[in-house]
């Protein structure tokens, strides 16, 4: 059994932010592979959880209600209750130290300066595999201010035409 975890903050107004790159992901991946949106919101694990078969296997796709900051609560209930090894964790989220249109798949590595990160390492340790979507940093803004700005509608054009479907390969491969 797999779990896919995609960071993000779940209410509307940060839908389309750059802190929220792992949500509109899992949105792209849902819609090209014509998934079903059968979501169940639970509560005892603060998340939506979609199950799907992928590579013959049970796979549960994860996007936590909770502030990004405190993610790894949901990941923790998760991985205690469907008794998933780190090792069959995948965590999908944004990073400002990768240039727009990067895309990094690492086994393992530090949460630098992402606090969802942070979270999830509190909660069950470091060795878990992420996907890191890079988003950039323009220095002139403030940084919660910058990962919380929208992105334009030419930046989303690019994300659905060229990050996203290099994202998607990167996870399938590595399911």
């Amino acid at each position: 059994m797999k779990l896919i975890i995609w960071l993000g903050n779940p209410w509307p107004q940060y839908a389309l932010t750059r802190h929220n790159v792992g949500f509109l992901f899992l949105d792209f991946l849902v819609e090209k592979n014509n998934f079903s949106w059968d979501w169940k919101s639970e509560s005892k694990f603060k998340a939506e959880i979609f199950e799907t078969i992928l590579n013959g296997e049970k796979t549960i796709f994860v996007k936590p209600l909770t502030f990004m900051n405190l993610s790894g609560e949901s990941v923790l209930k998760l991985m205690s209750f469907y008794k998933i090894p780190k090792e069959d964790i995948i965590v999908i989220f944004d990073d400002i130290s990768l240039e727009p249109g990067k895309v990094r798949f690492r086994e393992t590595w530090s949460a630098g300066w992402q606090n969802g990160v942070k979270s999830i390492i509190s909660h069950i340790g470091e060795d878990f595999k992420r996907i890191k979507i890079g988003i950039g940093q323009d220095k002139t803004w403030d940084l919660s201010d910058w990962v919380l700005s929208k992105f334009s509608s030419e930046e989303i054009e690019v994300l659905q035409k060229d990050i996203f479907p290099k994202a998607s390969d990167i996870l399938f491969e590595k399911l």
